[in-house]
């Protein structure tokens, strides 16, 4: 059974850090490339960073020098350090995966599996 399980979202002071995980299922994380989305209330769902199964990266120009997205394969587990939090980040944040281990056209696919989210809340 594929499982993505987020947590580490909350609500957080502008300015202030999260760290957000996704464990998931070993079947699908060593071979996928892994991303993570988010969706704010009356917006569409967007992918802000991804990474490769061999660590190549992409962002949203949003979120460039303030978003880290990270992967241990030894505990299958994705992470988003999100530093200098704005208002604007309030979002669910979902942890998704592709389905092949590349990024290419990575903000025009559609992700094979996906998370059930963890909302992240940013007062001003």
């Amino acid at each position: 059974q594929v499982q993505l399980v987020e947590s580490g979202g909350g609500l957080v002071q502008a300015g202030g850090s999260l760290r957000l995980s996704c464990a998931a299922s070993r079947s699908i994380f060593i071979i996928n490339a892994m991303g993570w989305y988010r969706q704010a209330p009356g917006k569409e769902r967007e992918l802000v960073a991804a990474i490769s199964s061999g660590g190549s990266t992409y962002y949203v120009d949003s979120v460039k020098g303030r978003f880290t997205i990270s992967r241990d394969n030894a505990k299958n587990t994705l992470y988003l350090q999100i530093n200098s939090l704005k208002p604007e980040d309030t979002a669910m944040y979902y942890c998704a995966a592709f389905g092949i281990g590349d990024l290419l056209a990575v903000t025009s696919r559609r992700p094979r599996y996906w998370g059930q989210g963890t909302q992240v809340t940013v007062s001003s």
